[in-house]
């Protein structure tokens, strides 16, 4: 099943998402802002990904540069505060079984469909 970790407020995770639906293929939405990720998901997204999460901070958030930038912080200490600060994470993120890809541009989402 393919899952997007989608935010209706970001113009390209409605794109990202339209492409998804144009696809038909079945899918779930996952609204991150409205119900938080565990850690563990958020580390299972990251490993998918193949990345480091600092990769995946949205590094021009306030809430990342009031509260974060600058410091040196462990892979941890970065998925603790987009635990607690979902806005800090890159969107979409769009999940098809083994394969993962943050859809910037959204058109990068087709490659995994």
């Amino acid at each position: 099943m393919i899952k997007i970790y989608h935010n209706n407020r970001c113009s390209k995770s409605r794109e990202g998402k339209q492409i998804i639906e144009d696809s038909g293929k079945d899918f779930e939405v996952v609204e991150y802002m409205k119900a938080p990720m565990s850690k563990n998901d958020l580390e299972s997204i990251i490993q998918k990904l193949r990345i480091r999460p600092l990769d995946l901070v949205r590094k021009k958030e306030k809430a990342w540069k009031e509260n974060f930038e600058g410091q040196d912080l462990t892979d941890d200490e970065i998925i603790q505060a987009m635990i607690e600060h979902p806005a800090l994470m890159e969107r979409p993120i769009v999940i098809n079984g083994r394969k993962a890809v943050v859809g910037r541009p959204p058109v990068l989402i087709k490659d995994i469909l």
